[in-house]
This record gives C-alpha cells, structure tokens and sequence, in this order.
C-alpha cells in the first residue's frame, strides 16, 4: 500500500467534493457590505440562481429560467465548472482502479498506468475549475473598481474561495499521481538487482568452498614431504 496514493486519493476527492460544493453554490457573488447595510438587504448570483434576503429573516431564489438572456462570462463559468466536475467523478474512479491497494486493475504496470491518468484528469479538473473561478472573479472585480459603472456593485462570494480551494487539492493530488508512477518503476529493478547480488555472492561462496577443499589437501602434501626429509 503507497502513501503517496492514499494522500492522492485524500487530495483528488476533497477537492471534487468541493468543486460540487462550489458549483452548486449561490454565493458566486454578493452585495457589497455599504449597500447592505444601507438597504438592509442581501443579494447572492451563483451560476443558477439569483437570491436576496433581508433583515427580517426571508430569504428568496429565482433560477435562470432561459440560458439566453444569461451574461456570456456565466455561462462560459457553467461549462467550466461542469467540465470540472465531470473531470473530477472521471479522476475518483481511474483513482480507485490505479491504486495499489485494490484488486482491480490488472497488473502492476497497468495500475500504474491507470494512476498516471488519473492524476491528469484531476490536474484537468482543477484547471477548469481555477479558470472558471478567475474568469468570475475578474469579471467582479473589474465591475467594482469601474468608476462609470453605475449598477449594483458586488463582492467575491463564498463559493469562489471554495471553488479554488477545491482547484488546488485536485491539482496537488493529481500531481502526487502522476509522481508515484516513479516508486512503481523502481520496484522491479530493485528486484533484479537484488537478484543478482544474490546469484553473485552464492557462485563467490561455491567457489570459497572449492578453494577450501584445495587447501586442506596441500598441508598434507607438504607434511608427509617434511616426513620423508
């Protein structure tokens, strides 16, 4: 069992959990805090819904109905992050298959294959995902601090803090994948050379042992020449 593919695997699916997380959110962005408390009023956008709230306690969401009346950056977010998700279900299963631990799989060179994949799609995954959030979060920002902009202005939200997070695990983890194939690699030329030192150090000893032989027969020789002199 490798504990660099247990870390992997720890890595991989806490962050496609948090990639779920973050993708079903509603907090992509929020009010900023002057407006609030003004208005005494909360406004979150996440990529499916628009909710508001209010100092007394309701709370209330309204979907996009139609993806044609939808900005471009969010829907260019939405298929990011879906394809972050999908990457990442993808990356789980090539995880659970290419681990050293479970019986399936095939091989050791084929579980290592399989691990090598794995680590691409998470590090896929979490590209998607980094470029899902930025492209957000740039688009926020760059809203914020435009002067001729007039319209409600907003804040990061919740979800893009965790849609990064989740962005980092997977790439930390598919990385520590990718990286493990290299301690599959060395186990079977260990082996040989072991092997070898082996067969080597049992020819060195056959022939000590013939040598031995050789030797005890020559004091003979000598003393019974000694004797005659």
């Amino acid at each position: 069992m490798s504990r660099a593919q247990i870390s992997a695997l720890v890595f991989g699916v806490g962050g496609f959990g948090a990639l779920v997380a973050a993708t079903t959110s509603n907090e992509w962005k929020v009010t900023t805090r002057a407006s609030s408390v003004i208005t005494a009023t909360w406004v979150y956008q996440g990529l499916w819904m628009n909710c508001a709230g209010n100092a007394l306690g309701s709370f209330h969401c309204r979907p996009h109905f139609t993806i044609f009346r939808v900005e471009g950056y969010i829907q260019a977010c939405r298929g990011l992050m879906i394809a972050a998700v999908s990457l990442g279900f993808f990356g789980s299963i090539f995880a659970l298959f290419g681990m050293k631990c479970t019986k399936v799989g095939g091989s050791e060179k084929a579980k290592a294959k399989i691990a090598c994949l794995a680590g691409i799609v998470f590090i896929l995954s979490g590209l998607c995902s980094m470029t899902g959030c930025s492209l957000y979060a740039n688009k926020i920002t760059t809203e914020f601090f435009d002067p001729l902009y007039v319209e409600q202005k907003y804040e990061l939200g919740a979800a893009l803090f965790i849609g990064w997070a989740g962005a980092s695990l997977c790439i930390i983890g598919g990385v520590i994948f990718c990286f493990s194939i290299s301690d599959n690699n060395k186990a079977p030329r260990m082996g040989y050379a072991y092997n070898g030192a082996t067969s080597v150090m049992s020819s060195r000893t056959k022939f000590q042992g013939g040598g031995a032989d050789f030797k005890t027969t020559n004091p003979s020789k000598q003393f019974d020449k000694n004797a005659y002199v």
